[in-house]
């Protein structure tokens, strides 16, 4: 895997996330233009994550059935399709139509997830996931800086007719550039979606589902309110100054890039327990808003690190824990990571609108901590559950055995 294939595989993956996000720093001229009421703007960027978690659950497993490099081609023009419905929206209406479906096609994101996990060598996995999964906190934050700038330059529309053309043209470079995966075709797809449902059952799964959970309503209380606050008393930024806060989630979110090799050295369970860690104390700097921007700038870098730290280690556990259905784990993982955005993206306008900024930092704070539980019980499970494996004439096989335990567990 060199370093072209990385690359074209990051910029599918923040293209396409790019399009569930990129309206956050641009919620009120859209809900403004749409006649959409300010405590229901935090639908635009819900209406994507709930046409996501559709498409979780009814497309991702398809990856483990079909050719990965046609399948992402195939999401990747249909993401084209929802953005350009989108920026042609004459109502609401339309508009959330458009962000269902670009949502619902942005689990492209998934299979280029299972992609690179399959054809990495094992030793190398953590890192291509590390730096492929950096191309969605890019498309996450980067678009946040650039679709500010195009706000204010051409109105929000600009930003999903830019989107299409880049989903558009990726999808070509996808079938002409990536050689093809394809799958046995063994498996049916009534078989494929039990698998799904079975993996809710499995206590790592699990474990690794509620932290991703917890973690990205966290994440998606601050992104999807921060703009509210921004925009009114007492800073007045523009939709460009708003956006350039990006700049700063995506220094942090960068420096974690290289969690995913310290997966590979079996510290993913340490890794994300000092990242929850940094997400506290990052809202403890996030609730300055009101007074404090050099603050918000340092909780907004921390707060990003820690998550991208947490979802690469994640998906390092998982990938390495079920390895013969890359795509159906990862997929059946994400379904957390949509609820909880949609969550943290609706909850978070609803309570800036009652309480002020108080309430968005007291929501995100409360959504860690809940996060460092569910880390703190599962390590303990985990711990307990091996002990009792290891007798006391125990050789080299089992201590081995006891490693990949220790190395899976949360």
């Amino acid at each position: 895997m060199n370093w072209r294939t990385r690359l074209l595989l990051a910029a599918v993956c923040g293209v396409a996330v790019a399009g569930v996000y990129a309206g956050q720093p641009v919620l009120a001229p859209m809900g403004h233009d749409l006649g959409v009421p300010d405590d229901s703007l935090g639908w635009f960027v819900a209406a994507g994550q709930l046409g996501y978690l559709a498409g979780l659950v009814l497309l991702v497993p398809l990856g483990d059935m079909l050719d990965r490099r046609r399948l992402i081609a195939a999401h990747l023009a249909l993401v084209a399709t929802g953005t350009a419905i989108t920026a042609a929206a004459p109502a609401a209406w339309a508009a959330f139509s458009g962000l269902a479906t670009a949502g619902a096609f942005a689990v492209v994101v998934q299979s280029t997830v299972a992609y690179t996990a399959s054809i990495s060598p094992s030793a190398q996995r953590g890192r291509n996931l590390g730096i492929v999964t950096s191309g969605v906190v890019i498309g996450i934050l980067g678009a946040r800086v650039i679709a500010g700038a195009l706000a204010d330059l051409w109105g929000w529309r600009s930003i999903y007719l830019t989107l299409t053309v880049l989903a558009a043209l990726l999808a070509l470079f996808t079938l002409t550039l990536l050689p093809a995966d394809v799958r046995p075709g063994t498996a049916r797809y009534g078989q494929i979606l039990r698998s799904f449902a079975g993996l809710f059952a499995q206590p790592v799964f699990l474990s690794r589902g509620l932290l991703a959970f917890f973690l990205f309503a966290s994440f998606g209380t601050l992104w999807s309110g921060m703009a509210l606050p921004l925009a009114g008393t007492p800073w007045h930024l523009s939709e460009t100054q708003i956006g350039l806060f990006g700049i700063a989630g995506l220094a942090g979110a960068l420096g974690a890039a290289r969690s995913g090799r310290w997966g590979d050295s079996g510290h993913a369970r340490r890794v994300t327990g000092i990242a929850l860690a940094l997400l506290l104390a990052s809202w403890a700097a996030i609730g300055q808003l009101p007074w404090s921007l050099p603050l918000l700038t340092l909780g907004v870098i921390l707060l990003d690190f820690a998550v991208q730290a947490v979802h690469v280690s994640n998906q390092h556990t998982l990938t390495t824990a079920y390895p013969d259905r890359t795509s159906t784990t990862i997929g059946a993982y994400m379904v957390f990571y949509s609820l909880g955005s949609a969550l943290g993206a609706a909850a978070t306008t609803a309570l800036f609108d009652a309480t002020g900024w108080i309430g968005p930092t007291t929501l995100g704070a409360t959504l860690t901590l809940c996060a460092l539980a569910t880390w703190a019980f599962s390590a303990r499970t985990a711990e307990h559950t091996a002990r009792p494996a290891r007798p006391a004439s125990a050789g080299p096989q089992e201590d081995a055995q006891l490693a990949a335990l220790k190395n899976v567990s949360p």
